[in-house]
């Protein structure tokens, strides 16, 4: 008999246990939870906006018009909401469908004339006894080049009110500005990708003629020596003039650059030394595409081609927390400083190839604290200092 009591003393126990965490979760809950119906309120408008924008930024098309109007026709407050690009109806949500060819034609005046329109019962006529639709406003989608090329609908159920009107203005205008985000983003990827298409139009021509001669000085006398040149060159080239990507791993940059050095040492002989020092736990490390290969080749064409005797080259990434520093260091010829200071173009013996294309591309990914830090002097070598941190958002690589 004992025993079963000290047993159910134990149940009730564990269940008034259960009770108080149960109450004390709740607690916490009801704390950490949105306290009065204005902040719920503004944090749905924020939430809903989001949703509205992630499809946005990736430019007006009928598969991101058709994942943000139903977001824009909760903000907008309307029965029904159109998107309408020229002369069709990109996406569409809520009742009222059915009068999509007037409102094409109401936005499409409003795209010619750049001013917004209200439509009332008259405008929208209908025979269709299950028809809600009394009116309608129509604002102009402002694009990029500060002109409308689209508006957005907004379909009432009775005359549009002075709230529907001026939610319909500040929605459409709000969306306009997402679409010139989204067209600024894919004016920075062509951007990325026209220099990086500049840049290998600057390098290949030097390298590629200087590559062919080493090689051919050893087909007769060192067939074999020749052949496999062929073949680094042959990767090095893949690697360079790849289609796809903006970015790389610094594995595969270093990889590249291993291919690079073999031609160049074949070409100086003796006279080029390198030394690299890499940490292992930095070789996964996402950066943009052909960013440290026109620094190692800066560094022999400029740094040891015009330097008699033995050059050396130095290549080291280190692991420095959240960054990856990288350094390439020759002790050449140097240059002049007061090059960069000029208009941040090549001097005229082509001098720091590439290093201006390279900075400009570091700071438009990582910010204008990642950019290059060049250190040289004439006579005395030069050294360029990259940070790279090791996760950013933007780098696929």
């Amino acid at each position: 008999m004992a025993g079963q009591v000290g047993s159910a003393v134990a149940v009730v126990a564990v269940l008034a246990a259960l009770a108080a965490a149960v109450v004390a979760v709740l607690r916490l809950r009801a704390r950490r939870g949105i306290a009065t119906a204005m902040q719920r309120a503004t944090y749905d408008v924020l939430h809903t906006a989001a949703l509205a924008a992630e499809p946005l930024r990736a430019g007006l098309t009928p598969a991101t018009a058709g994942k943000a109007v139903r977001h824009l026709r909760v903000l907008v407050g309307a029965v029904g909401l159109a998107i309408v690009d020229g002369d069709r109806c990109l996406a569409y949500d809520g009742r009222g469908a059915h009068h999509e060819d007037e409102l094409v034609a109401a936005a499409r005046r409003t795209v010619k004339t750049q001013r917004s329109v209200v439509l009332n019962a008259s405008d929208l006529g209908c025979d269709r006894v299950d028809c809600v639709v009394r009116g309608a406003v129509v604002a102009p989608l402002t694009g990029p080049g500060g002109a409308a090329e689209a508006a957005l609908v907004a379909v009432a159920d009775g005359q549009p009110a002075p709230g529907l009107v001026q939610a319909t203005l500040e929605a459409a205008r709000w969306a306009g500005s997402q679409l010139a985000l989204a067209e600024l983003d894919s004016s920075r990827e062509r951007l990325a990708r026209a220099e990086v298409r500049a840049l290998r139009a600057q390098i290949s021509p030097h390298f590629i003629y200087n590559a062919l001669t080493a090689i051919a000085s050893f087909v007769r006398t060192d067939p074999e020596r020749a052949r496999e040149l062929i073949l680094e060159f042959a990767e090095f080239t893949r690697y360079s003039f790849r289609a796809h990507g903006e970015f790389t791993t610094l594995a595969e940059e270093l990889r590249s650059i291993d291919r690079y050095l073999t031609i160049e040492r074949a070409r100086f002989g003796d006279r080029l030394q390198v030394r690299l020092q890499i940490a292992p736990e930095v070789l996964p490390v996402g950066l943009p595409f052909l960013c440290l290969q026109p620094l190692v080749e800066n560094a022999v064409r400029h740094g040891l081609s015009r330097k008699p005797g033995v050059g050396r080259v130095s290549i080291e990434a280190r692991d420095a927390g959240a960054e990856c520093h990288i350094t390439v260091e020759d002790d050449g010829v140097g240059m002049d400083p007061a090059v960069f200071a000029r208009d941040g173009s090549d001097s005229d013996d082509g001098q720091h190839v590439g290093l201006v294309n390279v900075d400009e591309r570091l700071r438009s990914v990582f910010g204008d604290h990642n950019g290059l830090v060049v250190e040289t002097a004439l006579g005395s070598g030069t050294k360029v200092s990259m940070r790279v941190p090791k996760f950013h958002p933007q780098v696929r690589a």
